[in-house]
């Protein structure tokens, strides 16, 4: 399927075949193992936050549930906003956090079977209607779990800033732009997405 996207995305973009040939195969693989709800988790935890950081908290925060690899939603009643706070979330990332282990345990946010019978659409829409969770974290997870091949997150600033730097363009493209010009990327606008990321992370290592 990757090497079909290549073509693709080769064939229909000039720019875009010149970075996919400075960078190589494309290696993105989604974690399949994780849960909805531990991948919405996560997502929360890296918002507004470099890696790094994030993930430190989230080590601390797994710390809080000893014996798991990660806690399921209903542990977390066992830990008070006190101890959530303390391992490093704010107080919106924690009422996030418990928005999402309800509407897990109600379920409004589809577990791991239930989810990869939707539709992308249908997964954005559900997975918005929990606190602290916009379409850019619903997409996070549409990638990086789901594996799906299909999705341009416009609003992502890595992505923008590839497309700016990719395309050398004299300021910072919308989202509104990015979609327009990545309707020549579908049905493999995930991999287009992943080439962008690339060109932004070679630009801050040669800045």
């Amino acid at each position: 399927m990757t090497s079909q996207a290549l073509q693709h995305l080769s064939a229909s973009d000039a720019v875009l075949k010149k970075l996919i040939g400075e960078v190589g195969p494309c290696t993105l693989k989604a974690e399949t193992r994780c849960t909805p709800f531990q991948s919405l988790v996560q997502a929360v935890a890296h918002q507004q936050l470099n890696g790094k950081a994030a993930t430190t908290i989230l080590s601390r925060f797994k710390k809080l549930f000893p014996g798991r690899r990660f806690p399921r939603p209903e542990d977390l009643a066992g830990v008070s906003d006190d101890a959530l706070r303390g391992v490093g979330f704010s107080r919106a990332k924690v009422a996030s956090i418990r928005d999402i282990a309800a509407k897990t345990l109600s379920g409004e946010v589809p577990t791991s079977r239930q989810i990869v019978r939707l539709t992308d659409d249908e997964i954005v829409a559900r997975l918005t209607q929990v606190r602290g969770v916009g379409r850019w974290t619903a997409e996070m997870l549409l990638i990086f779990q789901l594996g799906r091949l299909d999705v341009l997150p416009a609003d992502d600033f890595g992505v923008r800033s590839g497309f700016l730097i990719a395309y050398r363009k004299r300021k910072m493209p919308t989202a509104k732009e990015l979609l327009a010009h990545g309707e020549r990327w579908r049905p493999f606008r995930t991999i287009a997405a992943w080439y962008l990321w690339r060109a932004a992370d070679r630009a801050k290592k040669s800045a």
